[in-house]
């Protein structure tokens, strides 16, 4: 991902959380930007700011976070860490490998061990932004365990999704799921065709995943506030129903424009936000589904 489609993604995830950047220099486009924790369990936290929604261990063992959000928000990030607990995270654990959940890499692999799918330090390190220490040290095929803070941390990839490269993190003992990028809460997700995800990938993904998360879970999103499994299921129903739909007019024939001219059903458009319009959203179906 090159700098301005980096910074053109920064400036639609924060817009996304109510900055705006009409009023900050280019400099400082991330100043206005807070980072807030809230509390799940005694050891885990979500801590929301600019880019994707972080996860936190915190304990005896140390600190250990999930996904980073933008470079220059690590100091921020520090803060609310140092005001969970003190010290710096001996492990950080990448989702995917997109700059608003990989940014703080430079600073927190400085002294931090990080992990992530095989994928994801194949296009980091083909990246000319992302210095050696902001990869990916230890990588796996299809998963792997961390033991910290007594718990069990289960690193999960799934197939062409989101990306090719998406974990999902399970705790052993907790009540935590932290769904990356497969989860948009509210919202239409973002689903990288151009970086092996899939439309199709991406609702199954969902499916496995529902089938594996307990009723009282707390889900941390990659966008959007702290989910529950009722968030979730009503996500992949919006999922069927968009591929159902855009499946129906392709099967009619219809053209992209003509598709986009008559926009989408009633009970789609209320998922639509600042970075995934209805129209992107009719892009992403029609470029994802039409090969099927």
């Amino acid at each position: 991902m090159n700098n301005i489609l980096r910074l053109a993604l920064a400036g639609l995830l924060i817009g996304s959380y109510g900055t705006s950047l009409g009023c900050l220099a280019a400099d400082d486009k991330f100043a206005e930007v807070e980072i807030t924790a809230t509390k799940l369990t005694e050891k885990v936290y979500m801590l929301s700011g600019a880019g994707g929604n972080i996860g936190v261990s915190a304990g005896e063992d140390g600190l250990l976070i999930i996904d980073d959000q933008f470079a220059p928000l690590a100091d921020k990030i520090s803060a609310a860490l140092a005001n969970i607990q003190p010290g710096k995270p001996k492990y950080i654990v990448n989702t995917h490998y997109h700059g608003d959940h990989t940014g703080g890499n430079s600073i927190f692999g400085q002294q931090g061990i990080i992990f992530a799918h095989d994928n994801v330090l194949k296009r980091l390190a083909s990246d000319e932004d992302y210095s050696k220490q902001a990869l990916p040290s230890i990588t796996y095929d299809q998963g792997i365990k961390i033991h910290f803070n007594d718990d069990t941390l289960s690193l999960m990839y799934l197939p062409a999704g989101h990306t090719d490269g998406d974990s999902v993190i399970f705790w052993r003992d907790a009540p935590v799921v932290h769904m990356g990028d497969l989860f948009f809460k509210d919202r239409f997700p973002f689903i990288d065709l151009k970086a092996g995800g899939s439309v199709v990938g991406f609702r199954d993904n969902v499916a496995t995943l529902l089938a594996k998360i307990d009723d009282e879970a707390k889900i941390i999103p990659g966008h959007g506030g702290l989910a529950n499994k009722q968030d979730l299921i009503k996500f992949k129903q919006m999922l069927d129903t968009s591929i159902d739909w855009m499946n129906t007019q392709l099967k009619s024939g219809k053209s992209l424009d003509a598709i986009k001219q008559q926009g989408l059903p009633e009970a789609l458009k209320q998922w639509e936000w600042q970075f995934i319009s209805q129209e992107t959203w009719i892009e992403t179906l029609y470029n994802g589904l039409k090969a099927n």
